[in-house]
């Protein structure tokens, strides 16, 4: 977090955005995606338990974090897919894993199904094959809507309502965790600012359904090894759902689930997540690649 406070190390120039940008350890690359509506903190607590053996290259998408979009600038899952990989193509990486979370995961399956260098990829409670989330959809629905964004920015103003299911209430297990560090990183700015809202709605405004109904295609052109690590709680992704998913892939696919978790499993369960991806991202890469 003191390192992510100070600023970005570096600002990726993307075109219609600069994109913020962090690097941590050493060992073959690692690539972390975020997604809505998070940024780049989110994977505060795993990149210094990976980063002893891994490069971790941390982002944040356009629209989000730290990063800065022009006015013009395409927000949407298949855009970000693009930037993203102009990203990855500006730092060089010649063969990369990504861990990815939420609609990250779906930006990062993006790029993996024209992307051979992508060797692994560790995806957390993110897209289904042809599964609109309802809540996602609900929130798309407001996001298009012309008083959405003081709406909601007035709704988060409560905390039974940041607490509810119509916010973060399926992301956790233990709402303990919606309260200090992770509520100022990413519910306050929704509270202080219509601009932060009006710019996190971007995304959702340009959402296409077909991405997520054409997932078994994409998937198909992903040859590189996948593990699905969910929450066991996941109410945004049902777990049987995602299960499902693992037969699409060209390459090997594993599913594990982690007790007592939801959707940011990443976030309430950083050790046992890291414990479960580790040794599957070790594994990904040769020998002499790992430190």
């Amino acid at each position: 977090m003191t390192a992510l406070r100070a600023g970005p190390q570096r600002m990726l120039d993307v075109g219609h955005s600069q994109l913020a940008y962090w690097r941590f350890g050493t060992g073959p690359d690692l690539v972390f995606v975020h997604g809505w509506p998070l940024h780049a903190a989110t994977f505060r607590a795993i990149v210094p338990l990976l980063s002893d053996a891994f490069t971790c290259h941390v982002l944040d998408l356009p629209g989000a974090g730290r990063s800065r979009s022009g006015a013009d600038a395409s927000i949407s899952f298949s855009a970000n897919a693009e930037a993203l990989r102009a990203a990855i193509d500006q730092l060089g990486l010649k063969r990369y894993a990504f861990v990815a979370h939420d609609s990250g995961g779906l930006v990062a399956r993006l790029v993996a199904a024209a992307d051979p260098r992508v060797v692994a990829l560790v995806l957390s409670g993110s897209e289904i094959s042809g599964y609109h989330t309802p809540l996602v959809a609900l929130f798309r629905l407001i996001a298009r809507l012309p008083f959405g964004s003081p709406v909601v920015r007035w709704l988060m103003q409560w905390r039974v309502m940041r607490r509810s299911p119509l916010a973060f209430r399926a992301c956790f297990d233990d709402l303990a965790h919606l309260d200090g560090e992770f509520d100022q990183l990413f519910a306050l700015p929704l509270r202080r600012s219509s601009a932060e809202v009006k710019r996190q709605f971007q995304v959702l405004r340009t959402l296409d359904w077909n991405v997520i109904d054409r997932l078994p295609e994409t998937h198909a052109r992903i040859s590189a090894r996948v593990h699905l690590i969910w929450g066991s709680r996941d109410g945004l992704f049902p777990n049987a759902r995602a299960r499902s998913m693992l037969s699409e892939f060209a390459g090997s696919a594993r599913f594990s689930e982690i007790p007592r978790s939801r959707t940011f499993v990443h976030e309430e369960r950083p050790v046992e997540f890291v414990n479960c991806a580790r040794p599957f991202l070790i594994g990904s890469f040769a020998p002499a690649e790992l430190p």
